[in-house]
This record gives C-alpha cells, structure tokens and sequence, in this order.
C-alpha cells in the first residue's frame, strides 16, 4: 500500500528576519528556522514549507502582507526563474551590506582568529551589464514557467537558447534579454536562435545526446573586441558553414569567430579541437597599460572593471617597494603576477592548468616582462621546501586558490618560506578562514576588504593581508 505523503504546513504571517548562506533569506518560526528564496527582511508574508527537516524547512512566499523597505523592483523579465542575479529585487546598498556581514561570519566562526574591522565592500560600479565571459546552452526541451502552463498557449516548439534551470539539467530557460553581458551577446544570441529554427536545425537532446546546436560562448573585452565560439554537436559541415556565414554577415563587429565540434558527453571545451571561421583566434583585454592575450579556452576574471580594483587591493597590501621577490600562488594567467610585476624585483607563478602557464608566459612577454618565472604543476607538489631552497625565501606571497582554498601541505611549505607579508584574495570566505586559522600560529590578520564581482548575487571575493607576528603592524 502506497505510504500517504505527509501535507506540509502553511505558515501565515511570518516576518523575513535576515538573509542566510547561499543567498536565500530566512525566517524563524518557533525553534524552526525557514529558508526561503526571493525574500527580503523586513517582508512580513505567507509560506508554503516545500521541505521540511527536524531543525529548518525550506518554504516558498505565497502571499504578501507587508513589503520589505529593501525592496525593489527586480529590472529581468526572468527573475525569479532563472538561476542567476537572485538579489535583484534588493537595494545594492544592502547587498554590499549584506556580502561584508557574511565575510565577517565566516572569519570570526570559521576562522576564530583575532580580526581588525572589516571594511564596506568595495561596490561594482557596473551593477548591469558587467560580465565579458557568458554560456548558452541549446536545448529541444525548453523549461515552461508556471505562467505558460497555465495558459491555453500549445508548445508546438520547445527549442530554446539560454540557461540551464537549476537542478534540471536537461531543461534551459529560453532567454529573451540577459542583463549580463554588454547587449551585443543578446543580439547575437537571438539572431543565431532565429536562424537555426528558420532552417530547422536541431538542438541539443540533453538526455538522447542528439541533435546539432550545443552551445554557444560569448566573449567581450574592455577594448571593444568580440569573441564567438559555437560548438555543434554532429560534424554536419554544410549547415555549419551555413550558419557561421550568416554571423560573418550580421556581426562583421565580431573579432574572432570560431566553433567547436563537441561529440563527448559533457560541455567543457579544454580537450576539443577549436576552429577558426573568421579573424583572429584569440582578443585583447588590457589593464592599467598591460596587455592580455584572451584565447577561447583562457581564464581571465569575468568582471573586467572590477578584477581591475580587486587587483589593486591585492598590490596595494603587497606593499612593493620594488625590492621584493614575491610568489604568486594559483596565478592561473598570470594576470595578477604581471600586474604586480613592475613593482617588484622577481615574480614566480604557479598553477596546476599547463595551458594557463603557457598564457601567463606569453603575456609577460607581450609586456616586455623580464623578471617573471612561471611554473605549471599541481601545488603541493611544485611549491616544496626544496623549491624555496632552490628560488629564495619568498617577501610576500599573493595567493589566489580555487573555491576549496588551500592543500594543508602549501599551508605548511608557506609556514615554513615565512614571507613577511601574505596577500590571500579568495572567492570563498569560509574555506580562506579555515586557511587563516592554520597560518594563525605564525600570521596576524591585518586587514581584511571585501570585493564585489557579482553584483545581484550572494557571492563575494575578500582579499586579506597577513603579517608575520614579529613584524611591525602594517599602516591602514
């Protein structure tokens, strides 16, 4: 006999108190603590409880009695539905708020160490239109909205370019207009869409693994240039020179036209063959006088203004007189090693990605930088005490490691190089406090600043300064 599905209760006139991890906001009820998306504190509302555990749910907003005073009115058609930009509907004042309160929690609960005061995040001066890096994904199963189904409207094509529905891989959002990228991304997207329904070419079955559109990247630069990579899914050669012809023809603007024929049964393009239709296979991005070779499988922060004012942070707690030999640890391009290179005597770069040392190489050459090393392996493996014996005790390490933060045994080599000062930018504050606890034994925190590069989202870079415990404090 079928076990009857327990009805989940409805909470009625519950004041939204803060905002949690992961963006969502939170409510309590009792001893039960609710988290709920699209809220805003100050929101007094109705909640449907989706999801309920012995401690927290998880409920969606039913009905509205009152409206937060942090509220306003989100500026995307699909907000709400898509995954991304889920602060929309608060003020970015708060969110900036919001993102250095975050970063003070994880520090102090995560990394129970004495801390300075944190400083007000440094805003994003563009808060639309900011990201120079986006992905399309093509799919014949487009996600319907609660609005569509609803409606008498049939769905004879279901073909759609966009965004994968969080939790659903095999659904995209259809997109009309995203609020991301500089709007030549939308108009190319919708042309390319036009045409491929105008000449029935199919797009991506996710779960058949069928059909020829897959995906589609967009690239833009500080310097005006433009990069297009499709990738198609079958080697149908005539309808892909077909289609690359007619972007050639619409967007002569586009700097480097390339596409990719992916038959592998994931997305990333690392391992496949990239082809060039038209131009050059790689743009220019530039920074504060340098020079940055983008090519289609480069890394380069996705915020170009504002990787700009996260750069200066770093060199800025550096302190560089000039004299300095610093590392500069998961140096991906080598983007932050030849920003600080001018202003040190000798940079050293590590990071794991071959490809990415090839580029930091060949863009410290383009800015005629002689005093720059770059190393390519995996950390705890290249950065040894024999590796410090063979280079030279470090002055200040720059430290920039992915979202799960650093191997226990670089921790150790860094204890053991004793640098006077350590720059560590993160992108996930609650594994850079379980770091600094580790570094707690030889390393103070002396300065502590929050960057937003994600305006809309919850997430948050923060750059600390580390000093040695028997150096001076460093001057605010």
């Amino acid at each position: 006999m079928a076990r009857k599905k327990k009805e989940l209760p409805l909470l009625e006139q519950i004041e939204i108190t803060g905002v949690a991890a992961e963006g969502k906001a939170l409510a309590r009820v009792n001893d039960l603590v609710v988290f709920v998306p699209f809220a805003a504190p100050g929101d007094i509302v109705d909640l449907q409880v989706t999801r309920k555990k012995h401690s927290y749910a998880e409920a969606r907003i039913v009905k509205f009695h009152a409206y937060s005073p942090l509220r306003v009115q989100p500026f995307c058609e699909h907000f709400g539905v898509c995954g991304g930009c889920k602060w929309q509907h608060v003020t970015y004042d708060f969110q900036l708020q919001f993102k250095r309160q975050q970063v003070e929690d994880n520090l102090t609960r995560i990394g129970k160490i004495p801390l300075p005061e944190v400083l007000p995040t440094k805003g994003s001066a563009k808060q639309r239109f900011y990201r120079n890096k986006l992905e399309y994904s093509f799919s014949n199963r487009s996600w319907l909205t609660y609005e569509q189904l609803q409606s008498a409207q049939e769905f004879d094509c279901r073909n759609a370019l966009g965004f994968h529905i969080p939790g659903m891989f095999d659904k995209v959002l259809d997109i009309k207009k995203c609020w991301l990228q500089d709007d030549i991304s939308n108009r190319i997207r919708l042309s390319i869409r036009q045409f491929a329904i105008d000449h029935d070419y199919p797009f991506f079955d996710l779960k058949e693994q069928t059909g020829l559109m897959r995906n589609m990247i967009v690239r833009t630069a500080s310097t005006g240039e433009i990069m297009l990579i499709v990738v198609f899914f079958e080697p149908d050669m005539e309808r892909i020179e077909a289609l690359m012809q007619h972007i050639a023809d619409e967007f002569p603007q586009i700097t480097s036209l390339l596409y990719i024929i992916n038959q592998k049964h994931n997305d990333t393009i690392t391992d496949q063959e990239v082809h060039l239709y038209r131009g050059r296979d790689y743009i220019w991005e530039s920074m504060e006088g340098l020079r940055f070779k983008i090519g289609p499988k480069s890394f380069y922060q996705t915020n170009s203004e504002q990787a700009y004012e996260l750069y200066k942070v770093a060199r800025e707690f550096a302190s560089l007189t000039g004299d300095e030999l610093v590392y500069d640890l998961y140096t991906g391009t080598g983007t932050i090693a030849n920003f600080v290179a001018r202003q040190s005597r000798k940079v050293i770069g590590i990071e794991y990605v071959p490809e990415a040392i090839e580029d930091a190489k060949e863009n410290a050459r383009i800015n005629g930088l002689d005093n720059t090393l770059f190393y390519a392996g995996d950390m705890k493996d290249i950065l040894t005490e024999e590796f410090i014996g063979e280079h030279g005790r470090p002055d200040v390490i720059i430290t920039d490691p992915p979202r799960a933060g650093m191997h226990d045994d670089v921790i150790k080599t860094i204890l053991f190089a004793e640098p006077r000062r350590i720059v560590y930018v993160s992108c996930n504050p609650a594994t850079q406090a379980r770091d600094l606890s580790l570094l707690d034994v030889k390393y103070r925190v002396e300065r502590v600043q929050p960057v937003d590069m994600f305006p809309h989202t919850h997430h948050v870079e923060n750059v600390v300064l580390l000093m040695r415990k028997e150096e001076e404090p460093a001057e605010a």
